[in-house]
């Protein structure tokens, strides 16, 4: 089982070109396949879609360093999905607290847009996240193509189970899905989401994984 690819993973050529173009340009940057933040036994996982260049790229730590990841961390600390002070870095001492946060694809894609055999090649990293997480209870995604790419992860049938914001499916077996409009700067300035649009879905969530201690 291999949760996380290696840093020079050489799977998707695309990929590791603009990787390489980027680690010259900037070579203090992460510039390498961004790993999972959070525990393997949280409750809650958070599937995005890839890297930003400026964002997870940069700093090695999912939707940090990027507008999204504003919205998205103070949303998990309101709900007591984090602890901390989230200052958009990967020192800044922020903790999840039964959650985890990855991508559908993990290395950083040309103008944030991979390509469906880049989705498909990278989706067994996160099968086996999934089935390394023996407590999960709720996968959030956020955005359609993240939902289409979990949905495939689970082997379900995407017109089953159509994205839409704040649609939640109980599954037969195995965590609930629940889907969100992703939380991009493009998506908030023009009204598509809102934040107490993005607060209500993780009422929802908060609901089915009620807060430890």
């Amino acid at each position: 089982m291999a949760t996380e690819p290696e840093r020079d993973c050489p799977l998707c050529p695309r990929l590791v070109a603009f990787r390489e173009t980027w680690r010259a340009a900037e070579p203090t940057w992460h510039n390498a396949p961004v790993p999972t933040f959070g525990s393997l036994d949280a409750g809650l996982l958070v599937v995005g879609l890839a890297p930003g260049v400026r964002g997870a790229n940069r700093t090695g730590r999912p939707f940090t360093g990027d507008y999204a990841g504003d919205l998205l961390y103070r949303t998990l600390l309101d709900f007591g999905f984090a602890t901390g002070t989230y200052d958009a870095r990967p020192d800044d001492g922020l903790t999840l607290v039964d959650a985890a946060i990855t991508n559908a694809v993990r290395c950083v894609p040309p103008e944030n847009k991979p390509t469906t055999v880049e989705i498909k090649t990278c989706r067994p990293f996160l099968i086996d996240t999934i089935a390394a997480m023996p407590n999960l209870a709720v996968i959030l995604s956020l955005g359609r193509i993240a939902h289409d790419s979990v949905i495939a992860t689970l082997g379900l049938k995407r017109s089953a189970m159509p994205f839409g914001h704040a649609a939640a499916y109980d599954l037969d077996a195995g965590p609930a899905l629940v889907s969100s409009y992703h939380c991009s700067r493009y998506n908030t300035n023009t009204g598509r989401l809102t934040e107490p649009m993005f607060r209500a879905v993780f009422e929802a969530i908060r609901a089915r994984l009620p807060a430890q201690g």
